[in-house]
């Protein structure tokens, strides 16, 4: 499913029309990503939890010349699935 499609099935859903659940959706996906960028984690209840975790700095290997090189420290976006959408996946 992408955008489009998920915004179709939320505007039928809630009743409401296109561009209002456009609005929605991109409502929703500005203040989980503003929360996860001052990096705080969005608990849905039930669905999972958006949280941000830190990948520390490491030396890789360069693939054309093979020499070391420094990896910068970075921030990374992950989701952990709550119970009920893991039993919702899994047919329970």
């Amino acid at each position: 499913m992408n955008k489009t499609e998920l915004i179709a099935v939320v505007a039928e859903q809630a009743g409401l029309t296109k561009a209002q659940a456009h609005k929605a959706v991109d409502a929703t996906m500005s203040v989980i990503s503003g929360a996860m960028a001052k990096g705080n984690s969005v608990t849905l209840i039930g669905f999972g939890t958006f949280k941000v975790t830190e990948r520390p700095e490491r030396v890789g290997r360069n693939p054309q010349t093979g020499k070391p090189m420094t990896i910068a420290a970075s921030k990374l976006p992950r989701f952990v699935a709550g119970k009920s959408l893991k039993d919702d996946v899994n047919g329970k």
